[in-house]
């Protein structure tokens, strides 16, 4: 393998993505397809250390893209296996950690923990989490997605910065706490957002890596979405909320991208106006008109919109990328999902790069943000082949086949119709 084509796989740190792909980013032609190796489920050899050295209970299968704060990703092979992804191979993504409890998959403990509401509300408090148990519990299995998941393959057009992602950047868990509006209303008298508060801007008790300088982490959302649907998390899968996963209270929106469920929540800011915070703006944000895969952006607050919502996407499961399925009736399965503002309305797949369409069954989630399980029959004859699949609901929103025509500097919020090559023997 040549010096170039090794960086690149090393660059790209996925085991599915395509080898046409690679071939692509690297500008070379068919010719070098021969001496490149086949990226099998297990092939990717990591140069970080093993996950469960990164962050204890994790499993040694997860690809990690960076050992300092704990940003791993789930192998397809293994998401695929579990209708509800467990804490031990659930992705990771963390700007920053909190100490010691973000090195653990264990619960973290709510005994001290603190949660101050104030800005633009009538009678601020400091809540002892430990009385969050007290208050009636709500429920949501959701999926929960990176906003980078899927980046890597912004590279079929121009490669974006960050971690390059490929399908693993998400898993589905179950979240349960009591919902954030029942807290307020438990007060006599009531945490009342005032009439002039539009955003609640919510930030994590997370620390800097030692010697480095940045601002806490926080993320702005709009208020409508915050009194209708946050939970403040105390579970995950049943259990206490693990430390890694932003135990021991997270905030979660179902329904939004990964990085606005903040972490260790600590602090509830009620605003007129969004945070200017380096990770509300100009970091988690795209444009709000498309622009030129390469071209770069000068965000404000008007030109661009942050990672709130996820878009509606699919993930081919089977079969893999690169597998071999004997000719004939090969069976399609996978997940399909959206922000869950509207109910999904069909999975198509196609074996003819999309010049036809074929409805796949696909099953109803546990709840409006969860994910569907698809499945379709098509048939193969011998030979190369690559099918695609792709989500459309109820307002009319579909996967584009061009992913790219969402383009942006940082790589975010991938949905492109997803598709698998695989050889029919």
């Amino acid at each position: 393998m040549s010096d170039a084509l090794r960086t690149a796989l090393n660059q790209v740190r996925t085991r599915e993505v395509e080898r046409r792909d690679v071939l692509r980013m690297l500008g070379l032609g068919a010719a070098a397809s021969a001496g490149l190796p086949t990226l099998t489920q297990y092939a990717y050899a990591q140069d970080t250390a093993p996950a469960s050295s990164v962050i204890a209970g994790k499993s040694d299968d997860l690809i990690v893209h960076n050992d300092r704060t704990g940003v791993m990703e789930t192998p397809l092979a293994m998401l695929r296996e579990h209708r509800i992804t467990p804490k031990d191979i659930l992705y990771i993504r963390n700007n920053q950690i909190r100490e010691p409890e973000g090195r653990s998959t264990d619960g973290a403990s709510l005994v001290g923990w603190t949660i101050e509401l104030m800005g633009s509300v009538a009678f601020p408090r400091i809540v002892d989490a430990a009385t969050l148990q007290d208050l009636p519990q709500e429920e949501v299995t959701m999926v929960l997605q990176c906003s980078g998941n899927g980046r890597s393959f912004f590279a079929r057009s121009v490669r974006t910065r960050g971690t390059q992602w490929a399908h693993g950047g998400m898993g589905q868990v179950t979240f349960r706490g009591p919902k954030l509006s029942s807290l307020l209303e438990s007060y006599d008298p009531p945490v009342a957002p005032r009439d002039v508060a539009n955003f609640v801007t919510a930030e994590g008790a997370d620390q800097p890596p030692e010697g480095a300088s940045r601002p806490d982490f926080e993320h702005s959302l709009p208020i409508e979405d915050v009194m209708d649907g946050a939970i403040l998390a105390i579970e995950m899968n049943g259990e206490p909320l693990s430390g890694a996963h932003g135990g021991p209270v997270r905030l979660v929106v179902p329904g939004y991208y990964g990085t606005m469920n903040v972490k260790w929540l600590s602090r509830l800011r009620f605003e007129t106006a969004e945070s200017n915070n380096v990770n509300q703006i100009p970091r988690y944000r795209i444009p709000n008109d498309p622009i030129e895969p390469g071209t770069p952006i000068d965000y404000t607050h008007e030109n661009s919109t942050p990672n709130w919502r996820q878009r509606i996407k699919s993930t081919i499961f089977a079969p893999l990328n690169e597998a071999t399925v004997s000719a004939g009736t090969v069976e399609v399965t996978g997940v399909a999902w959206n922000d869950g503002v509207a109910p999904l309305t069909s999975v198509q797949v196609s074996t003819d790069d999309g010049a036809t369409w074929h409805a796949a069954e696909f099953d109803a989630p546990t709840g409006a943000y969860g994910w569907h399980e698809f499945r379709a029959t098509v048939d193969l004859p011998a030979g190369e082949h690559r099918i695609w699949s792709r989500a459309i609901d109820a307002r009319g929103q579909a996967q584009p086949i061009d992913g790219s025509i969402r383009w942006n500097p940082s790589g975010y919020e991938w949905n492109g119709a997803d598709y698998v090559d695989v050889v029919a023997s």
